[in-house]
């Protein structure tokens, strides 16, 4: 067996056991942080029936706006979809707030308005700025009047 050859399966093995210990080390931290995860999950799903009861569809997007700019990253974005979905089921009816909001199905539509949602708030090219839009089409979808 030439040099290259162990250097290579001696490679594939180093590789094969971090990636081992990297999964291992993951499922640890899901298993040990699941119970804060759930808490703070329920909190700020509280907080968004909360909020909804004293504001309107619109000034639910807007909360979430401001709240995913304080925390932009993964663990905010989903924060902010666990508050805008239960703030829009608990708020009041915006007029007009769902006219312009195209299908889920609508795909093309569905991506273009969300991506024109999203540099209207200043968030182009945020990466779970979509998401947030996403989750008005879902609300909106279920909100209409059936056609």
């Amino acid at each position: 067996m030439t040099g290259l050859v162990k250097g290579i399966i001696i490679s594939v093995v180093v590789v094969v056991i971090i990636g081992i210990i990297a999964i291992g080390a993951g499922v640890y931290w899901i298993s040990s942080h699941s119970g804060e995860f759930l808490e703070k999950s329920k909190q700020t799903i509280a907080e968004g029936e909360k909020f909804g009861r004293d504001t309107d569809n619109q000034g639910c997007v807007t909360e979430t706006i401001s709240r995913h700019r304080q925390n932009p990253g993964l663990s905010g974005a989903i924060s902010t979809q666990l508050f805008l979905t239960s703030c829009l089921r608990s708020s009041r009816e915006t007029p007009g707030f769902c006219d312009d909001v195209p299908k889920r199905t609508e795909f093309m539509k569905s991506a273009e308005w969300q991506a024109q949602q999203c540099a209207r708030e200043g968030l182009r090219g945020d990466t779970y700025c979509p998401q947030i839009f996403s989750q008005v089409q879902t609300f909106c979808d279920t909100h209409r009047p059936s056609q």
